[in-house]
């Protein structure tokens, strides 16, 4: 799904638009020739902006102006209506591709957007590459607690411990948490201590002097020393040897430690994170793991669920790996509906690692294109139930099977019923389905009704129905 910006002060034309894109599992914003485009939330995530020209030639351009003046790298494509011709010449804006013809057909739009992302794809590629900490997605409850975490635990020097399944994004939490501290501009080191031959480990974190072993031609700083003042990452922590882990207990007992090869000692100002997708209480049971360290990282647990245990935040999680391919000019995909029905069903063992080298792949396996359900991997397909990837038998199946919003018989006997009522009834009982399905998240709950978020939140009010950040305050 891209978001398309639709600039028109004819309410019906506008609507007309939009209907092509929302059949088309796009999302459009409406909004007049008149507006402050300085002001436009989420600007930075329109792929397209449709513009439509009209007789008052004075008052599109001064808009198109103003676009491109607070988005000069956003695409445009003008609207013009039938017998206007094409309007391109008036204009020496440098966004605007091309002219389309109203009423918009759907060829023309797709082609159109294509060509806005070849044209988004190819501007990124040109941009310096990017130093921002990667974005912590999700808006399930489970997400957003994890958030909180962070912020709660961000500006003090608590060593905190990251649980969770390979692929989880515990680093990510990790840069997170040093963007977030008052160490924020100092350097983040990272180290794989499972990825590390316990014989070098020690160098690696420590450093080493001039000859202290065969092979140490020269000095080298560890990764305690490259982290002074700033934060170091120990990931997969789990997976050090018990030889390592003494070494480590005494320098956050002491907050000191030498190089090796050097009698010298060198204060250790360094911010701990550590993370492991182990268990280490069993770890300690079975006595690869030292208690007494454990508790010296354990100061503030931090958990990450696992993909399957949220996924609503699927599509939002999509959305920001395509728009990452994007910035870094590898092109660019959409997934429709039920191919995103598909991918929530699934179990996901890699996790999100696993769900980013997918996008990846459709990205280079249709480029510009939309990932339709049988272009899913077959373990995916394999998961899903018969439903979503129904069998040629089952095509026929009776239509209470195939319809899960099938209305309740009703009595007719008693008189009838209150239509109103009825459907009302109906309408906050999908609504309640669609949110727990959503895990709570109302803007995906709303994709699931094909409505507009305020819209839903409207509908909340309007039957009472908490949401659920007000169920969590009270």
């Amino acid at each position: 799904m891209v978001k398309v910006l639709v600039i028109d002060s004819d309410p019906q034309r506008a609507a007309a638009v939009e209907a092509i894109a929302s059949f088309l599992e796009h999302e459009a914003t409406l909004i007049p020739y008149d507006s402050d485009f300085s002001r436009l939330p989420d600007a930075g995530r329109y792929s397209l902006a449709l513009l439509m020209v009209d007789a008052d030639t004075r008052r599109w351009q001064h808009a198109l102006g103003g676009l491109w003046e607070e988005l000069p790298s956003l695409p445009v494509f003008l609207l013009a209506p039938h017998g206007v011709g094409r309007v391109s010449s008036q204009t020496s804006c440098p966004s605007v591709l091309g002219t389309l013809e109203y009423p918009l057909r759907q060829t023309q739009f797709q082609a159109a957007l294509k060509q806005a992302l070849t044209h988004n794809a190819q501007h990124r590629s040109n941009a310096p590459p990017s130093t921002t900490v990667p974005r912590l997605v999700g808006q399930s409850r489970a997400m957003q607690r994890v958030q909180q975490l962070i912020r709660q635990v961000a500006a003090s020097d608590a060593n905190v411990l990251i649980l969770g399944e390979s692929g989880t994004g515990k680093e990510v939490v990790a840069r997170n948490l040093h963007a977030q501290s008052p160490r924020r501009d100092k350097p983040f080191v990272p180290i794989n201590c499972g990825a590390i031959p316990p014989d070098l480990l020690e160098s690696e974190l420590f450093g080493h002097e001039k000859g202290a072993f065969t092979g140490a031609i020269s000095a080298r700083q560890g990764r305690f020393e490259m982290a002074q003042g700033g934060t170091l990452f120990l990931d997969e922590i789990g997976d050090m040897s018990l030889n390592m882990q003494v070494k480590l207990l005494r320098v956050l007992q002491e907050r000191c430690f030498e190089r090796v090869g050097s009698n010298k000692t060198i204060e250790a100002d360094v911010r701990i994170i550590a993370a492991t997708h182990r268990n280490l209480e069993q770890r300690i049971a079975e006595g690869e793991f030292r208690e007494d360290l454990y508790y010296r990282l354990n100061v503030f647990p931090i958990e990450l669920p696992a993909l399957r245990e949220r996924p609503g935040d699927i599509p939002v999680l999509i959305e920001e790996m395509v728009r990452r391919i994007e910035e870094e000019g590898r092109g660019s995909v959409r997934f429709s509906a039920a191919a995103l029905s598909a991918l929530a069903q699934y179990s996901w063992p890699g996790n999100v690692r696993e769900l980013a080298n997918l996008v990846e792949r459709m990205a280079i396996l249709h480029p510009f294109d939309e990932v339709q359900l049988e272009d899913l991997p077959e373990r995916i397909l394999q998961q899903c139930n018969g439903e979503t990837v129904a069998q040629p038998q089952e095509a026929e199946a009776p239509a209470a099977r195939r319809d899960p919003c099938a209305l309740p018989a009703v009595d007719w006997s008693n008189g009838g019923i209150d239509l109103r009522e009825f459907l009302a009834n109906q309408e906050a009982g999908l609504i309640r389905q669609a949110l727990e399905a959503a895990e709570g998240v109302v803007a995906q709950a709303a994709k699931l009704l094909g409505l507009r978020r305020t819209t839903l939140v409207e509908k909340l009010r309007k039957y009472g129905i908490r949401r659920p950040e007000e169920e969590a305050f009270g």
